[in-house]
This record gives structure tokens, C-alpha cells and sequence, in this order.
């Protein structure tokens, strides 16, 4: 599913037209709340997002992701850039990283929560690392969405792949944020995905 050919394509797709309407959607969300130094990109894939920051006033990033194939562009990528010494790369899944990872200003999941089963354990983590800035995009739960994730999900099982996409409620996991201390400042749409910018004012992260 997240091969090296289908990140080489996403590279050049990033390099041709700019980032995806919802890697805009976080970033200028994110600089509209003030930005930051420090960003814990989950998820980052080629690592748009993060570089679309850091040329916006962030000096370090920190991308996750658990496909080796987006690790491995996403870094040729940074060197190529010149960007390679203000960021880190971390390979695998956010959940069991988590408890390594320092916290940091901003932290953006950009098309991430859809591909948990689970979405309170990635977002308690993610928030416990977020200093004051928490921005995420998701599918939108509505009934052609689900409809469309099912058979995607369907053709996904035919092709005997493990990977499942999920629509989660939004009320459910803006609870969780909220719990954390988050408030939501922003929120933009497209016709599938939604893209939400949280605050926490004067707060400092949780460790985990």
C-alpha cells in the first residue's frame, strides 16, 4: 500500500503542484495559531508538511511514519532540500514511539487518524506531546465517505492486503483533545476531508 513507488510518486506530485489541499489546510492553520520552533509531524509521509514549515518560521521537525519506503523519500527529500539537518526521521508506529519522543510546539497528523483502527490510543499519545498547537484531518463522517471507505476497503481484502481505512466520530475524538487541554481555533473542510487546528493557552505538554 505505502510502497516506494507510490512515494516517489507522491515526491514528485509535492515537487509539480505544491502540497495536497489538506497539507495547505494544516499548515496555514497552524501558522494562523501562532506556529512554533518545534513540530512532531505523525505520519509526515514525503514530509510536506514539514518542510512547508520550516520554510514558515519552524527551525525542527520531527517525522514518524511506519512505512520504511515514505522514511526513505521523505529523507533524500530533506538532503535535497537542504533542510536534512533540521529534521528527524523516526521509523514505525507512532503509539510505540511516543514514550522515546520529546513534546513540541506544534503536532499535525495530516490524513493519519483514518488509518488507526483505534483512535483514542493515537490521539492520547499525540496530544500528551503537543506544547500548544494540535492539528489534525480526517475523513468526514458522512455517509458517502463511509460508503466509499467501505469499498475501498472491500477491494483492499480482495487484493489480500492488511490495510483498512476507518471513519471516526468527530465528537468522540475532539473529546479526547479536549481533555488535554485543547480547544479547536480553526476548522476547514473539503467535500471528504476535515481539517481542525487545536490551541492549548499558556499550557505545556503532558509527558507520557
Amino acid at each position: 500500500m505505502f510502497t516506494a513507488k507510490v512515494a516517489e510518486g507522491d515526491l514528485r506530485k509535492y515537487r509539480r503542484n505544491g502540497p495536497n489541499k489538506t497539507t495547505r489546510l494544516l499548515r496555514d492553520g497552524i501558522v494562523a495559531a501562532g506556529g512554533g520552533r518545534t513540530l512532531l509531524d505523525i505520519g509526515g509521509g514525503v514530509g510536506a508538511l514539514s518542510q512547508e514549515l520550516l520554510a514558515r518560521g519552524f527551525e525542527r521537525s520531527t517525522i514518524v511514519d511506519a512505512s520504511p519506503a515514505y522514511q526513505e523519500v521523505a529523507r533524500r527529500a530533506s538532503a535535497e532540500s537542504g533542510l536534512e539537518s533540521r529534521m528527524e526521521f523516526r521509523e514505525g508506529d507512532f503509539v510505540e514511539h511516543a514514550p522515546q519522543l520529546g513534546a513540541a510546539d506544534a503536532v499535525a497528523l495530516d490524513r493519519v487518524v483514518c488509518c488507526y483502527p483505534e483512535y483514542r490510543p493515537l490521539l492520547e499519545s499525540a496530544a500528551s506531546h503537543g506544547q500548544r498547537i494540535f492539528a489534525y484531518a480526517y475523513p468526514r463522517d458522512r455517509w458517502y465517505i463511509r460508503w466509499v471507505i467501505a469499498g475501498e476497503n472491500f477491494f483492499q481484502s480482495v487484493m489480500r492486503r492488511a490495510f483498512r481505512a476507518f471513519v471516526h466520530p468527530e465528537p468522540a475524538m475532539s473529546a479526547v483533545l479536549a481533555t488535554h487541554g485543547f480547544r479547536r481555533v480553526s476548522r476547514r473542510t473539503t467535500f471528504v476531508w476535515c481539517a481542525d487546528v487545536y490551541v492549548r493557552d499558556g499550557g505545556t505538554a503532558r509527558t507520557s
